[in-house]
């Protein structure tokens, strides 16, 4: 049951971090700026969906991983606190800075540098995620370990 649990969760954290950024990428580069402030606002609500599923998901993850001592799970445990720390030091709080920059219509340089930041921060968690998804299917016997 655990690892049902936990699969759900890192799925739903990684899609949502996938809309977040796909959205953020096509609002900025085709849409107009109260398009961009909408999906900055939609980002803000859709923490309520993250955020605990990316809690959920390290919980059950460590509670599985706690006795094992694999590769495989080495290096989650590695990524791990690195997407949370990224996720909470660089991405909620941009987050949180671009929705207001973009609520105001302050669409000026600094609103841009932190827009570019936080796509690569949450580039950057999408393919320490995706790693971590490629290693969990692995330890399940789902896909098959490269030699």
């Amino acid at each position: 049951m655990k690892t049902k649990i936990h699969a759900i969760a890192g799925g739903i954290g990684f899609v949502m971090i996938l809309l977040f950024w796909t959205s953020t990428a096509t609002s900025e580069l085709f849409a107009s700026h109260e398009a961009v402030a909408t999906v900055k606002a939609l980002i803000l609500k859709g923490m309520f969906i993250l955020i605990p599923a990316m809690a959920i998901a390290g919980g059950s993850g460590m509670a599985m991983g706690r006795k094992r001592k694999d590769a495989l799970t080495k290096a989650k445990k590695t990524r791990m606190p690195v997407i949370a720390l990224n996720g909470l030091l660089i991405l909620v709080p941009a987050a949180w800075f671009l929705a207001g920059k973009a609520a105001a219509g302050e669409f000026d340089s600094t609103f841009f540098t932190v827009q570019v930041i936080e796509l690569i921060a949450g580039a950057a968690n999408l393919a320490m995620m995706g790693l971590n998804i490629r290693d969990g299917l692995r330890m399940t016997g789902k896909i098959r370990r490269l030699r």
